[in-house]
């Protein structure tokens, strides 16, 4: 049975949809664009490389630029899962996550991309760390029961700090003081986050 254990040689961040026009509905937006972008930061002193999706961008319009992600490989899509052929052929590249076995997924929203994505990468055997203060969804009611149904499926609900801590392991770490000046400040608080069903068992 896998722990959840993570380091940055086996590990990709997928950041799904964040948006422009998704600003006005998505509730806690700015909050969640704000924790997964201190994710991003983290990634990149650590190079645990990382991709971008964007639903009918023509339509829905670019990433939104606070994620910080300019230069970070970037997918469109119309699918409700990232893992569109581009993306699958991407993930198998050396150094664009080739060869990982955790994905950190981040974004919106919780019903629909980020359920289809974290799923169908659960059938292709990765192991699925879902950032709980980095996801939203237009509703509380769907973001809580879809954290909560992924969990049953055999998804690891993380933060962005538990993760950036998880990766790096260590205060001896040499990236570890450029690692800390992103936990000055804790993350913003997303909540609520209700009561969980117990996790998936192996049979």
């Amino acid at each position: 049975m896998s722990r959840g254990r993570l380091s940055p040689q086996g590990t990709i961040l997928l950041l799904c949809d964040m948006q422009e026009k998704f600003r006005p509905h998505i509730i806690h937006f700015g909050d969640i664009v704000s924790n997964a972008a201190r994710l991003l930061q983290a990634s990149r002193i650590l190079g645990v490389p990382a991709i971008v999706s964007e639903q009918y961008p023509s339509g829905l319009g670019p990433t939104v630029p606070e994620l910080g992600a300019q230069g970070v490989r970037t997918f469109s899509k119309t699918s409700f899962s990232m893992l569109t052929p581009e993306v699958q052929a991407a993930l198998g590249e050396r150094g664009a996550g080739g060869g990982a076995r955790a994905v950190l997924l981040c974004g919106i929203e919780a019903q629909a991309c980020i359920t289809c994505t974290a799923l169908d990468l659960l059938d292709r055997g990765l192991e699925v760390h879902l950032i709980a203060d980095a996801v939203s969804s237009r509703s509380q009611t769907e973001r809580l029961l879809s954290l909560s149904r992924l969990r049953q499926s055999g998804v690891f609900l993380n933060t962005v700090e538990g993760v950036i801590l998880q990766l790096v392991q260590d205060a001896a770490h040499p990236k570890f003081k450029q690692l800390q000046k992103l936990l000055t400040h804790p993350s913003p608080d997303t909540g609520p986050w209700g009561h969980y069903p117990p996790a998936a068992q192996d049979p």
